[in-house]
């Protein structure tokens, strides 16, 4: 009787593994292309994308440049996954570079097929690129053996990003598309003459859609107005030159008569690096507060000419509008946003800088 129920018991178990499906769907490493780098432009209705390959050999790593052209961006990787000894994996595609012509027609179709497939990490981060991609990673390849990392490493915080350069992901561009209050900039870029890369500033996207351009220096304030360090950059004066050791930023909003303001303030720490001439502290403080002052009101100026909050100061202002108006956020409120930025600097290292004190105790 045991025996009979042993059997059975086997026979069930037998059954059982052969319903289990194994990795048979699973590739090895090996047999996989990592690509580092996409950039997509289009031409007469189709999608011409490119992948920066990197491939190892016995004298390094080196770049494969691939191109194709096709209806969608899926179909143009199919087809090259076909055409290689390797099948193409995009889960590991860490920027995604957009030529600036198809940025001003509209993301909105490749961002939300890239948010739908899951096939990209939504981490991935996105430039637009201010001339034609061809001329570009023919460039990159030129001027360097390891474009792939170059692009990477020009945004990355931990290696050669600046302040003055937006870094913008996949998913942040997904959240402005369907945002009734928030906006995006995304890093513009082109092929540099001295250098390999060279930014020439943020691209001002609203729903999906390029309308305008702000400067590298612009782009500066808007990462310090997020309160993103805007440690390491240099301003240059009439009288002195700063390096900004830290930043922080205070907000205060309020309805006034049904009009949206804002009163914000930016504090300052920097480093007297160099002077013109014997300047006094408070010369030096006029000099920065008023540059980052007409600065800032210049940019403000664009946004609300093109409509877009890439400040995102609409997020401010969620519990104060009512929700069945936040949609006219940016075509009623924003155009009508009065915003007073105050910017308070201390100098916290002052070198050998003689100052009006110093002068007034001899």
């Amino acid at each position: 009787m045991m025996s009979r129920r042993l059997l059975l018991k086997l026979a069930m178990l037998a059954c059982c593994t052969l319903t289990l499906s194994g990795c048979w769907d699973n590739r090895d490493i090996n047999h996989r292309s990592l690509p580092v780098v996409m950039g997509i432009s289009r031409e007469d209705s189709k999608y011409k994308v490119f992948l920066d390959i990197p491939q190892t050999s016995d004298d390094g790593t080196r770049s494969m440049l691939v191109t194709r052209t096709g209806q969608t961006i899926t179909e143009v990787v199919d087809e090259i996954s076909s055409n290689m000894e390797t099948r193409v994996d995009l889960l590991h595609l860490k920027v995604i570079i957009f030529e600036r012509k198809y940025a001003e027609e509209g993301l909105i179709d490749s961002i939300s097929s890239f948010m739908r497939s899951r096939e990209i990490s939504a981490k991935a981060m996105v430039a637009i690129c201010d001339e034609d991609l061809g001329t570009f990673f023919s460039k990159l390849q030129k001027n360097s053996s390891s474009d792939q990392t170059v692009l990477y490493n020009f945004f990355e915080k931990n290696a050669g990003w600046s302040p003055s350069v937006a870094v913008t992901r996949t998913w942040e561009i997904f959240r402005s598309i369907h945002s009734y209050t928030r906006d995006i900039a995304i890093p513009l870029i082109k092929s540099g003459k001295s250098t390999v890369i060279e930014n020439v500033g943020a691209a001002i996207i609203r729903e999906g859609r390029m309308v305008g351009q702000i400067t590298a220096d612009e782009t500066l304030l808007m990462n310090a107005f997020d309160e993103e360090s805007a440690h390491g950059k240099i301003e240059v004066m009439n009288h002195a030159s700063v390096l900004i050791v830290s930043n922080s930023m205070k907000h205060h909003v309020a309805l006034k008569d049904g009009d949206p303001y804002m009163r914000s303030q930016i504090n300052l720490k920097v480093s007297v690096l160099e002077t013109r001439g014997e300047p006094s502290v408070d010369m030096i403080k006029d000099e920065l507060e008023t540059l980052l002052t007409q600065r800032f009101n210049k940019m403000f100026k664009n946004i609300q000419r093109h409509e877009a909050d890439i400040l995102g100061v609409g997020q401010y202002f969620r519990t104060r509008i009512p929700r069945n108006k936040l949609a006219h956020w940016r075509t009623e409120y924003l155009p009508r946003l009065k915003i007073d930025l105050d910017v308070k600097t201390t100098i916290q290292n002052e070198g050998n800088l003689k100052t009006v004190r110093d002068a007034s105790i001899k």
